[in-house]
């Protein structure tokens, strides 16, 4: 089993699981390898290096800023830091959306109408995800229904990576 570092060409890193490093060329070369984040099919191999545990914690100690002059408590992140951090933060979103994916109930383009039927109790309540127009979901704000608008992510519509 080989494991690749991979990124597409907005900088969204991900693992690629294969069975030979054959196996990942010719998936690579076919345009089967896409990025979770925004579903590029230009994909890259980045450097790797193999991991050494030095201890059983799995959280990321974020190093203090060296100089003490910045301001609002804000830590300074360099390097391989920034990436780790980066990758933490990419991979929460990614489990936050699963979640919210798997809670709800894709109603497509009748999220307007849909929102509006168990608004005003004509439908049964329940979680609900769609797509609507920017003025459509102002329209249910100003009726009163909570709305939360989220960019539309490709990869998010199918199984992820």
């Amino acid at each position: 089993m080989k494991v690749y570092n991979l990124a597409c060409p907005l900088d969204h890193r991900f693992e690629g699981w294969f069975a030979s490093e054959e196996d990942c060329l010719v998936q690579q070369d076919k345009g089967m390898l896409a990025c979770p984040v925004c579903d590029s099919t230009e994909i890259t191999r980045m450097p790797s290096a193999p991991h050494i545990g030095k201890s059983s914690s799995t959280e990321l100690a974020i190093p203090k800023a060296e100089s003490e002059n910045l301001s609002g408590g804000v830590v300074a992140l360099t390097g391989s830091d920034h990436s780790q951090l980066e990758a933490q933060v990419q991979a929460a979103f990614l489990k936050g959306m699963r979640e919210l994916m798997g809670r709800s109930e894709d109603v497509g383009d009748s999220f307007a109408d849909e929102a509006r039927k168990i608004h005003y109790k004509e439908s049964p309540e329940r979680s609900i995800r769609g797509q609507t127009t920017l003025d459509e979901a102002e329209a249910l704000r100003e009726e009163g229904i909570d709305v939360l608008s989220m960019p539309m992510i490709p990869a998010l519509k199918n199984t992820l990576q």
